[in-house]
């Protein structure tokens, strides 16, 4: 991490700590409470020293409103209702404490806050406990954190305009924005409906063709079968996969080092991901399978069958992390544990919605998770990763080859074994041939002293062997230096045997793996708290278990008896998939809200804690969680209900109204306004293109960089200065869904990586999407981008001949979606004809002599190198950009 990067982080932590804590029912009366903000600035900066390590440095414990009356070894820490007579104050405004220097002193804000709460008599909220709990110590107001409570099943309101309100989710909507005077936005346009719905569940544009179709279609149910077929097309696992890969943190390489060492099948998982979606595999079923995939098969995982692989295969959700490991690292125990803890971020912020790995060095400062529970949770996981007993990623495969695979691989093993034997019999015949030829030059007398020297062990030679020897180096020939006295022979003899183990290896099967995580039987590790997260420091032994906070915590056995594994891992599955969890359906149907709105209802999908966003809609949330259930945890039903409410299908036309009222949209007044990400951008110019390469699955296609540095689809070999660079070839590799391009992460292809491409470093929670000068840059001058436009200009050239009006219009709706106005076509087929013109110009020019021909821009005929530069106009457009 750069330095500007922590220090963009350092500054947005400090301002979380500013927000306003929600659920305390505190500040609304005005009086500031120790619960409300001074308990959350205390336990970030002080705690760590005075009040959760074993030893309470200058007997000043800060956690309880009445140990800090008493103070410690200095006295009273506080005078209530006098700040600046306190001590703990004058400390803190001395920069002394926390020690450290400016970067670990208290923002101005943070002062002014204990300050005001000092001053006002330092009160707390309600009685504090007699006692503090160390493993959980937690309040009121983070018990009973919105989060950690149970998911009700909150009654549909009812809606004063019922025909605004066609379904749950509307009634729910609706009540907020009645409570503020407005009501939802009118219907979208049916053609602005199909091209959302397409980018939403597809993820590429719809066709004029399919277009008009819809819109043709008057019957009540048009919409509706739209959305039915849409989810049933093979392109939805495609377009949610990539939604899923981003939270799971999936790359084709191990990142870490400058070598970012590449994982050759663990594009398995990607196609369990997409098939698993397509297929609507039940989401308890789905997030069970990737925790624990392992310990629902056979644990000698041979003679896989083809429900057994796919559970195996979804257990690489465990191993998609960064990893350094097993590649000469300096310290392996440190790289092996970094790489659990970064596999535990990737788990908790997919599934739980938390920042759980805050807490591996020291309890967590904003949310009820203590470092112990960050064991506890660890502990689930560490039977299958196994520090004591690592295994590297090429330990961990697991082939996929069946008994006949097997036994044709061992015969053609065999087969080359024979050859190798056959091979250095005559390779040692030729050797014995030069060596009979060498001392056939010796004096008679010495022929005989020469062979019994070359048969006799090297340190049994006689002075005499070894003079002959010393003096005839010839007799030293071997199966290395015979092709020096017999060249023709030995190439003969290694041109044949290459060509006998080619014609083998060919019959030999591929080998096919899977990249795994899974548990060696018997082999339970213990596992210890990490003091200060150093896994060098082990401190007491933990056991696994749940997250404290919750109210339902569950314990789970250190082994199971009915196991050949030690089951933690699956029962820990089956306890957050029983329905019952706070969290488990809440994140992920929150995480398909975000997708089809650009923000979900808690705004910050990965941190449900206490310095996530509170919900904009809780009653709208917790219903969705409910009919997640309750349908049999089917994504593909809470799509449906989704995109059939009204509050989908709204406009995203702003009005003064909704702008003074709630210029976020978090009431959800309208629909909004959104940037396609960086691979449906890609994935949309193929498609209209019309070069789609549709085959699905498989390994990915190869980035390198070319000759200019820019990472395009390519093999590279290595030039003269031992430098990668990929020869910019055309082919169907090229036009493939961006899901299956090779997601290196030292090397982003250069047409996404401007339109905020995530860094999977571990994984991405949500995308940004920033407008700045290089995404423009890069649709001017990319080759890739250039190509498409021409490929684009080709294919309207082939359905529009020699009718400049009949191409704009054509080239206008494949791009936009839509026809353009009289002016918009008027005027792009005066940019045709200008351009067509000018190329002739140009032509002319170079013909006559008048111009070199490097002045030439492209060897396309004018008709084409026209159209071209129009349909790159067209991509660069914010209409083909955008999607509202």
């Amino acid at each position: 991490m750069s330095s500007s990067q922590r220090l963009v982080l350092t500054i947005l932590g400090i301002l979380a700590c500013l927000r306003p804590s929600s659920g305390t029912g505190a500040e609304s009366s005005g009086t500031p409470f120790f619960e409300s903000r001074a308990r959350q600035i205390l336990k970030t900066h002080c705690w760590h020293c005075h009040g959760e390590e074993v030893e309470i440095q200058a007997g000043l414990d800060l956690r309880l409103v009445r140990s800090i009356r008493r103070g410690g070894d200095s006295g009273p820490a506080i005078e209530p209702g006098a700040s600046s007579s306190s001590l703990l104050m004058e400390r803190i405004v001395a920069g002394e404490m926390p020690p450290g220097g400016p970067g670990k002193s208290l923002s101005s804000a943070e002062i002014e806050v204990l300050q005001q709460w000092i001053d006002e008599g330092a009160q707390t909220a309600r009685p504090e406990p007699e006692t503090l709990d160390s493993q959980s110590p937690w309040t009121y107001e983070e018990q009973n954190h919105w989060a950690f409570l149970p998911s009700a099943t909150p009654s549909v309101p009812t809606s004063a305009d019922e025909s605004a309100a066609t379904s749950p989710i509307d009634a729910f909507v609706l009540k907020q924005l009645a409570d503020h005077g407005l009501g939802l936005s009118p219907p979208a346009s049916r053609r602005t409906l199909i091209r959302r719905l397409s980018f939403d569940l597809l993820g590429h544009p719809p066709s004029p063709e399919e277009i008009d179709r819809f819109l043709a279609d008057d019957s009540p149910t048009a919409y509706r079968s739209l959305v039915d077929r849409f989810l049933a097309s093979p392109s939805y696992g495609e377009r949610w996969g990539r939604h899923w890969l981003d939270t799971a943190g999936y790359a084709d390489s191990d990142g870490y080092t400058q070598e970012d060492r590449l994982r050759p099948w663990i594009f398995r998982y990607r196609d369990y991901v997409v098939g698993s979606l397509n297929a609507d595999k039940p989401y308890d079923q789905f997030l069970t399978e990737q925790i624990a995939g392992d310990e629902l098969v056979d644990p000698s995982f041979t003679d896989l069958d083809a429900s057994a692989a796919e559970k195996l295969t979804a257990t690489g959700f465990l191993v998609l992390a960064p990893d350094g490991t097993g590649q000469g690292e300096a310290d392996p125990v440190l790289t092996r544990n970094e790489f659990v803890a970064e596999s535990i971020k990737v788990f908790s912020s997919t599934f739980l919605g938390l920042t759980v790995g805050c807490a591996q060095c020291h309890n967590h400062r904003y949310d009820p998770i203590s470092q112990v529970d960050y064991f506890r949770l660890r502990a689930l996981f560490e039977p299958a990763f196994n520090l004591p007993q690592w295994r590297d990623r090429g330990a961990r495969l697991v082939s996929l080859w069946n008994p006949s695979e097997r036994q044709a691989a061992a015969m053609v093993d065999a087969e080359l074994s024979q050859l190798e034997t056959q091979r250095l019999a005559e390779l040692d015949a030729i050797v014995a041939e030069v060596f009979d030829k060498e001392v056939a030059k010796l004096p008679a007398e010495l022929q005989q002293v020469a062979r019994d020297g070359r048969t006799a062990p090297a340190d049994q030679r006689t002075p005499q062997q070894l003079a002959i020897i010393k003096e005839h180096p010839s007799l030293n020939v071997d199966r290395g230096s015979v092709y020096l006295y017999e060249p023709g022979k030995t190439q003969e003899l290694t041109k044949k045997y290459d060509q006998l183990v080619a014609t083998a290896r060919g019959n030999r099967p591929a080998e096919r793996f899977l990249d795994v995580l899974a548990e060696v039987p018997g082999s339970i590790p213990t596992t210890f708290l990490h003091y200060r997260g150093d896994p060098t420091q082990p401190r007491e032994e933990i056991l696994p278990g749940e997250l404290s906070i919750f109210s339902r915590a569950a314990s789970f056995a250190p082994d199971d008896p009915q196991r050949p594994t030690s089951g933690r891992r699956l029962a820990y599955a089956r306890h957050l998939t029983s329905g019952q969890h706070p969290l488990t359906a809440r994140v992920i149907v929150n995480r398909l809200w975000m997708h089809h709105f650009g923000r979900g209802l808690v705004a910050t999908p990965a941190d449900f804690g206490m310095l996530g966003e509170p919900p904009s809609h809780p009653e709208l949330l917790d219903w969705l969680a409910d009919q997640l259930v309750r349908s049999g945890w089917s994504l593909k039903q809470i799509h449906r209900r989704i995109l059939l409410s009204q509050t989908y299908q709204q406009s995203s036309i702003r009005t003064a109204a909704l702008e003074q009222v709630d210029p976020e949209n978090r009431l959800l007044g309208r629909m909004n306004l959104r940037r396609l990400e960086a691979e449906t951008i890609r994935d949309a110019m193929i498609e209209v293109s019309g070069m789609q390469n549709r085959i699905m699955g498989g390994p990915p296609e190869t980035v390198n960089p070319d000759d200019v540095g820019q990472v395009i689809i390519g093999d590279a070999t290595r030039d003269g200065n031992g430098i990668l660079v990929a020869p910019f070839v055309d082919g169907p590799a090229h036009y493939r869904r961006s899901i299956y391009v090779q997601v290196r992460r030292s090397m982003p292809l250069g047409l996404l990586e401007p339109f905020d491409l995530p860094s999977m470093t571990p994984n991405c929670d949500q995308r940004s999407s920033s407008t700045v000068a290089p995404q423009a840059l890069l649709m001017m001058n990319n080759r890739q981008a250039i190509l498409l436009a021409e490929h684009f200009a080709r294919r309207i050239s082939r359905e529009c001949p020699g009718d400049p009006t009949k191409q704009a219009s054509r080239g206008w709706e494949l791009a936009l979606g839509y026809p353009p106005s009289i002016a918009q076509a008027e005027r792009a087929c005066r940019l045709l004809t200008h351009l067509r013109q000018e190329h002739q110009q140009l032509e002319q020019k170079i013909a006559a002599g008048e111009l070199p021909p490097e002045t030439r821009r492209s060897e396309l005929p004018a008709e084409i190198e026209a159209l071209a530069i129009y349909c790159q106009s067209l991509f660069s457009s914010n209409p083909f950009l955008y999607v509202d």
